[in-house]
């Protein structure tokens, strides 16, 4: 076989898919997707998306592989532990498909770089644990005019939506649901308080679709809609997420940027 036939032997269930075929698949193979975060949600989302045959995929994790990650950081094992974070990711990721690109960020990332690095891909997707990492790559994508897919789990239950407020129409954005910064004892850390590994599994393969979606402009979009997942209870809720009204981000106000330079960015989970 030709190494064309192999790559096409590769995606070949995918493509029989009528909304993808051929056309998307190739859509996906040139589209560079920004993965904030090699942890609970990142391992997940990346091997699907490495899996789908998207094109580039760039990594962003500063930490190593810890034994507490293991039992839902999925990408790692135990033969990487002390190991960055992305290394590992990419070790993975090259033998799930090796025709795809890897870029390593090994940084942090917050309002002093975030818009440099975004603006070198297409589409963003965020497992990040804190409220200034996820504000501050919410505020570049918007500023950059990239989507982002954005999601977060704690315990046994997760969030997800789309942030695409700088496209036209009522496309809410990240300080919608979010007008105001949370205390931390509100939005405790997942070593805190304990994360479901299953669970992250599911949010993040959750995220994969989306973005693929987003990527080949598959209807309906997340944008404008929440979607809340509980898994103890085998439920998954979707909720309207309105642009508000008088946002201090997307409405006539000015919005002031996050300040404190980068923030930390611990993978979700």
């Amino acid at each position: 076989m030709t190494a064309l036939q192999v790559i096409g032997e590769y995606y070949s269930r995918q493509t029989v898919l009528p909304e993808i075929g051929a056309h998307g698949q190739d859509t996906l193979a040139r589209s560079r997707v920004l993965v904030i975060g090699a942890g609970g949600l990142g391992s997940p989302l990346l091997m699907y998306l490495a899996g789908a045959g998207v094109g580039t995929l760039g990594i962003i994790d500063f930490d190593i592989v810890e034994p507490s990650n293991l039992h839902r950081q999925i990408l790692h094992g135990v033969d990487r532990l002390d190991t960055p974070k992305t290394a590992s990711a990419v070790r993975t990721l090259a033998n799930i498909n090796p025709h795809i690109e890897l870029i390593r960020h090994d940084e942090p990332i917050g309002t002093a770089n975030a818009e440099r690095l975004v603006a070198q891909y297409d589409l963003v997707a965020d497992g990040s644990d804190n409220f200034d990492t996820r504000d501050a790559v919410h505020t570049a994508c918007r500023q950059s005019g990239k989507t982002l897919v954005s999601a977060a789990i704690q315990l046994t239950s997760g969030i997800l939506t789309t942030f695409k407020s700088h496209e036209a129409g009522e496309n809410p954005c990240f300080r919608c649901l979010y007008p105001d910064r949370p205390d931390a004892d509100v939005a405790p850390s997942c070593s805190a308080i304990g994360v479901l590994g299953p669970a992250v599994g599911a949010m993040g393969s959750l995220q994969a679709i989306e973005v693929i979606k987003e990527l080949l402009g598959i209807a309906p979009s997340l944008s404008g809609t929440l979607v809340m997942y509980d898994a103890f209870a085998c439920e998954i809720e979707k909720v309207e997420l309105p642009r508000r009204a008088g946002c201090a981000l997307c409405g006539s106000q000015a919005y002031p940027p996050v300040t404190g330079g980068n923030s930390p960015t611990v993978s979700e989970g």
